[in-house]
């Protein structure tokens, strides 16, 4: 079953948290297992971001979340956030997009 993680949070420096992306996916090159990412912002609100990130399973997001590499980011991404991140583990249920996957 498909998985989704959002993860939920704040912050007042997007380039820094996108350089922070960036050096996540340099450092896990061929170890990630995330098939898609995608960052939005919330036009309300500014400053308040959504990560969306798209596995295979939630076994593969395991994998993935337990990364030494994933590990640093998730710690410099809560130095660089006004609060805590909030995040949201979801089973794809119902896939209605054309190509059928996640």
């Amino acid at each position: 079953m498909s998985f989704i993680q959002i993860i939920e949070h704040r912050a007042d420096d997007f380039d820094k948290l996108r350089a922070l992306e960036e050096e996540w996916e340099k450092a896990t090159e061929g170890k990630s297992t995330a098939r898609r990412a995608i960052v939005t912002e919330d036009r309300n609100e500014p400053g308040h971001y959504f990560s969306i990130v798209f596995f295979d399973s939630y076994e593969s997001a395991m994998v993935n979340s337990n990364l030494p590499e994933t590990q640093e980011m998730a710690a410099k991404l809560a130095a660089a956030s006004k609060e805590p991140a909030t995040f949201y583990d979801l089973d794809v249920v119902d896939d209605r997009s054309p190509s059928g996957g996640a």
